[in-house]
């Protein structure tokens, strides 16, 4: 072991501190130089180019964060394939016949997802009643 261990560190900590002074430098400089002109359009929120309607306050569905959730947690997943694809050669069959069994309970996990109904993001019922108006001749 070497006489001084944390020296082998100084060079980190000189690119940290380096790089937050740059970061602060440019945000004080921009504070400092940058031009305030406060208009209504600038105050204004902005939703892709419209005029904000309603309150910010507003209610999502918690079917929104159960996608979201299953988003995160399949992309995730998905990028266990990725070390897996690069030493697929090393794990000769064997890692072949290992990766069917994951991608088969990741799938498993999808269908009871989709069979639960979370990924429906339309009102519940609504493809029933759509039919059933039709077939009465009703819109």
């Amino acid at each position: 072991m070497p006489d001084n261990y944390f020296a082998s560190y100084l060079p980190f900590l000189i690119h940290v501190l380096i790089a937050g002074g740059i970061a602060t430098a440019i945000i004080s400089l921009s504070w400092l130089i940058g031009e305030r002109k406060p208009t209504p359009a600038k105050m204004s929120a902005y939703e892709c180019g419209m005029t904000p309607v309603g309150d910010s306050r507003g209610r999502f569905s918690v079917k929104f964060y159960l996608v979201a959730m299953l988003f995160i947690l399949f992309d995730v997943e998905a990028v266990f394939l990725y070390p897996w694809a690069v030493i697929l050669r090393d794990l000769k069959h064997f890692g072949l016949w290992e990766m069917f069994v994951y991608i088969g309970i990741v799938l498993v996990g999808f269908f009871y997802v989709w069979k639960k109904g979370v990924l429906d993001w339309g009102p519940s019922g609504l493809r029933s009643d759509v039919g059933s108006n039709a077939r009465r001749g009703e819109r």
